[in-house]
């Protein structure tokens, strides 16, 4: 971390490392138009902001949240000077994300019924096998 104007800044190699991922997926993410490092010849300089909106899309990506959703929110918060739209925003988005994950469960939970069903003729089917063998 180097400081410019009093402001820390940060390497692409600082960023990746600190949040263990590849300078390869941060220039995805500014290919993306959700990072907007500043340039110094050829390097890309990180401000704080550029930091912690790494951190957002990371914490998106890991909640199931896709990069365009996640784009969407960061352009509400830049065009809006409240917060109110980024919020409801955020509502909506979480709730279709909480129904697609309850459908996801549903069907797990079915599944594995079904792998327990399975199991179970299969053991029972086996034992038989062995009790003919065995009389």
């Amino acid at each position: 971390m180097t400081k410019h104007n009093n402001e820390p800044t940060f390497t692409i190699g600082e960023l990746a490392k600190e949040y263990d991922i590849t300078p390869r997926s941060i220039r995805f993410y500014e290919e993306q138009g959700l990072l907007s490092p500043k340039r110094t010849g050829q390097n890309r300089i990180y401000c704080n902001k550029d930091r912690v909106r790494l951190k957002l899309i990371l914490r998106g990506k890991r909640l199931g949240f896709s990069l365009a959703e996640v784009k969407t929110l960061f352009d509400l918060y830049d065009t809006h000077l409240n917060s109110a739209a980024q919020l409801e925003t955020m509502l909506e988005l979480t709730e279709q994300k909480r129904a697609v994950l309850n459908q996801q469960l549903e069907d797990i939970q079915m599944l594995m019924s079904e792998l327990d069903e399975v199991e179970a003729r299969c053991r029972e089917e086996l034992a038989e096998l062995k009790r003919g063998k065995l009389a």
